[in-house]
Parts: C-alpha cells; structure tokens; sequence
C-alpha cells in the first residue's frame, strides 16, 4: 500500500498462531486456539473485526468511522541508510504528537496494530546488519506505541530480496521470544490467482525461522491492466485461491486458514487504471469474511473515506479522497458491518 511518506521511487502447523491448539496467538478477536482449528461454528461466532489503516501522524475525520476494534497505524519505515525506526521514516517513534494521537484512539477501548514497511520508503530489515539492532528497532516502535499487535507490509522490490526477508524473520521470531504477546501479520500483494512465489517464500521464511504468523492479510488492489471489471468479485476470488495457499503453507484445517486471513482493499479510485473499488464492493468484501470467519478486513485508508472536495468522480487516485461519489466515512460504516 501507499506509504503516508513521499515515495523514494514509485511441524509448520504449530507455526500458524491459530492452527493448533499448541498455538497462541489469536487475531482480532481473542478466543481459544483449539477452536480456531476445530470448529467452524466458533470460528463464525468469533466474528470479523474492522481494522482500517491510518496515519500515524496526522488525523481525519474520518478515521473512527465505522468503530474500528483496531487500527493500524502506517507506517514505521527507516531514515535514509540507519536502522532508527520513525514514523513515515521522519518522526521519532516516541513523537509527543504521536503519542497523543494514540492515546485518543485507544480512548474508546479500541487496540493500535503498528505497520511496518509500507510501498514507500525503506523498511527496517533493509538497512539494520544484523538482527539483534531489528529486533530492538522492532521493539522500540511497539513499545512507543503501547502495541502488541504488529504487521508487516511487505512489497515492492523488498518482497524479492531474500536477505532482507530472512533477516526480517529471524527478528521477529526473536522479538516473539521476548514478548510472548506479540501477534504477527504480514501485509502481502495478491492477485486473483492467489499469493506469488515471492509471498509465498516470505511465508516459508517465516516457518524456517519459527515465526508465529496470526495473520496474513491480503492486499486486494491494484491488479493490473487485464483487471477491470468487478473489484468486490475479485477480492472474493483472490481470497479463495490464497485460502488454499495457507492451507497448504502452514498445513491447516479449512476455517483455520481463513480466521488466519485478513482482506485489505483500496478504497474508490486505485492506482491502477480502470479499477474502482465501490460501497457495493464493501459490502460484498465484508458479507464474505463474516460468512467464512475471516478475522479481519480492512481498507486503505481512513483519510481517504470522504468525497473529494469538488463533488466530482475522479479518474485518478488521491491521498484525501475517494474518487468516488459518497458520505464521509461510508466505507469504514460499510466494512464495520
């Protein structure tokens, strides 16, 4: 997903935190891990929260829309070369005006997810040289924000680079040592045919390392070209094939690999021509998770959840608005079921 920075340029079934009852980490919605593997019934009961993402620094309006139960707070990247984590690679992770701003979106009850990465910038397992300094620049970010929920969005060139990735893995299985709290999601593009062969060996590594994964949430977006038709319909397909894909990844039962699952979609115009994703479309994406028990779904962005401030539809992306015609905060009402 866009970052809120400028871009610089454009037995592995215990190791699925909620596949066995051996497991412990639980997504959004806190219950037994045996459930999770066992029954379908308590998976659908556990419910499917709304997790939108934010920026960290700078509110909207629109951003308590629909009562998020989490937020996820985008995005903690490095500074130019060090391996200092800041928010939108500018604000030290303890800013006074962070803090604030996450006191008040914890103030109704809700949980802060820090995200990591981000399709801009650098993410932290780029630049730190061993993982000792990640794990402590992983932990400072967390610790700044009160969190024990922590993603990692991972795309773009660094979804290729293996070393960045193995050493990425190796710190957060670390930082699951030291905190045995911490719930782990990794944010991965998919396309209509499921996860690629890059996400899928990000996954791998995680397993080799002995990653604890609660989540794997899917960036339904920005396909490409050939996809210009149903947005809501292709969110559906992608999730199916990518349901197979856990499946077989981390060596689960059917209603655990999808309440391992996650759903994130752009909201109105995206990046890529032609592709609009609408209220309809929501409410498609949100009937789907409740009904197969996914854990989440969630939307990029809340800033974005208003109509853009000339009436108008819009033929191109913005970083304010959807594009598309609304009321403010109609998509997160739409996801929030």
């Amino acid at each position: 997903m866009r970052s809120y920075r400028k871009p610089v340029a454009a037995g592995l079934g215990c190791l699925f935190a909620l596949a066995t009852a051996a497991c412990s980490g639980q997504g959004d919605a806190a219950r037994p891990a045996a459930e999770a593997a066992t029954s379908p019934t308590a998976t659908a009961a556990a419910g499917t929260s709304y997790a939108p993402y934010l920026s960290a620094t700078e509110a909207a309006g629109t951003d308590t829309a629909g009562s998020p139960t989490t937020y996820n707070l985008a995005f903690v990247l490095a500074d130019g070369d060090d391996c200092t984590p800041r928010w939108n690679g500018t604000h030290a992770v303890d800013d006074a005006k962070v803090a604030s701003r996450i006191a008040k979106l914890k103030a109704d009850g809700a949980r802060v997810r820090v995200s990591f990465g981000g399709a801009s910038g650098k993410e932290l397992a780029v630049n730190c040289d061993n993982a000792a300094k990640l794990t402590a620049a992983y932990g400072e970010a967390l610790d700044a924000a009160g969190a024990t929920l922590a993603d990692f969005d991972i795309e773009g060139d660094e979804l290729s680079d293996s070393a960045s990735i193995a050493l990425r893995s190796e710190a957060i299985a670390r930082l699951q040592k030291e905190r045995a709290d911490l719930e782990v999601s990794f944010t991965l593009p998919v396309m209509p045919s499921g996860l690629d062969k890059h996400g899928l060996a990000l996954l791998a590594s995680a397993n080799d390392k002995g990653v604890q994964v609660s989540t794997v949430n899917l960036m339904t977006m920005n396909y490409g070209s050939s996809y210009d038709g149903d947005m809501g319909g292709y969110a559906l397909t992608a999730a199916k094939a990518a349901h197979a894909q856990l499946k077989k990844t981390f060596g689960t039962s059917d209603p655990a690999a999808w309440r391992g699952m996650a759903l994130t979609s752009m909201i109105g115009v995206n990046d890529v021509a032609n592709e609009t994703f609408t209220l309809a479309d929501a409410a498609e994406v949100r009937a789907f998770a409740e009904e197969k028990g996914i854990a989440w779904v969630s939307m990029w962005a809340t800033a974005r959840d208003r109509q853009c401030a000339d009436g108008s539809d819009s033929a191109k992306a913005a970083t304010d608005c959807s594009g598309v015609t609304q009321e403010a905060g109609a998509f997160g009402k739409a996801f929030a079921g």
